[in-house]
């Protein structure tokens, strides 16, 4: 006897996603629980926002080369390239740059630092965990990964996704750091963001952005900032 068709067994294709696979789904969409994600990660700061990274590549099934963790060929080199890189694009921003931009020699928010042992080991293990890692997760990985769901693999795409991202990284570093922080973050923004786009591995902007941002350190700790600040345009 032939089996009716509602006899016949459906393909697994057929069945309905389980309420897991729907919450990966909206997770990796940009309707209202993937803009929550989104949200939530951008707005918690870089320990939590980082924290949520990870979380949502877990739970979304994102595959982590998606967000640039990506073996490099040779991790010796990474670093051997990276932190003379950021060392010496922290310099440039500190003596060419920002002078440009007309930024005031002396970091307010940070001039606490200065001759303040107590408060510098905290600070640099901020800066590399939350710097360094946190903010290269969050504003390179993550949301350059989100912006090209949305905006698409084009060359044009591409730099519209760098460009939004340095903007909005900007943004995020007003609210404590003032103007001059603000114009800091959108060079360092699109240079980070630029190298990761060309490669598509986050470590070497990891290892550039902490040396960046531990020089900086240094320079307020040691007193330097008005010495590097006017060491070009006296």
């Amino acid at each position: 006897m032939t089996p009716s068709p509602a006899d016949a067994p459906r393909s697994t294709d057929q069945f309905e996603p389980s309420s897991e696979d729907r919450f990966a789904k909206a997770l990796r969409g940009f309707g209202p629980i993937g803009v929550l994600a989104l949200l939530a990660i951008l707005l918690t700061g870089n320990i939590i926002g980082t924290a949520l990274v990870l979380a949502w590549a877990w739970r979304s099934h994102t595959l982590w080369r998606e967000l640039g963790f990506v073996r490099p060929r040779s991790w010796i080199l990474t670093v051997a390239v990276g932190l003379p890189a950021g060392v010496a694009f922290k310099l440039l921003m500190k003596a060419v740059v920002m002078p440009l931009l007309g930024a005031d020699p002396i970091n307010s928010s940070y001039h606490y630092l200065v001759g303040n042992p107590a408060a510098l080991a905290g600070m640099l293990f901020t800066v590399v965990l939350g710097g360094g890692f946190g903010e290269e997760t969050i504003w390179r990985g993550y949301l350059l990964e989100r912006l090209g769901k949305l905006l698409g693999p084009g060359a044009g795409a591409k730099l519209a996704m760098v460009l939004i991202a340095a903007m909005l990284f900007g943004l995020a570093h007003y609210p404590n750091q003032g103007l001059a922080g603000a114009e800091q973050a959108v060079v360092t923004g699109l240079v980070f963001g630029g190298i990761f786009m060309a490669t598509g591995k986050l470590w070497l902007p990891m290892v550039m952005h902490a040396a960046f941002d531990v020089t900086a350190v240094l320079i307020i700790y040691w007193d330097l900032e008005s010495t590097v600040a006017h060491f070009v345009f006296r």
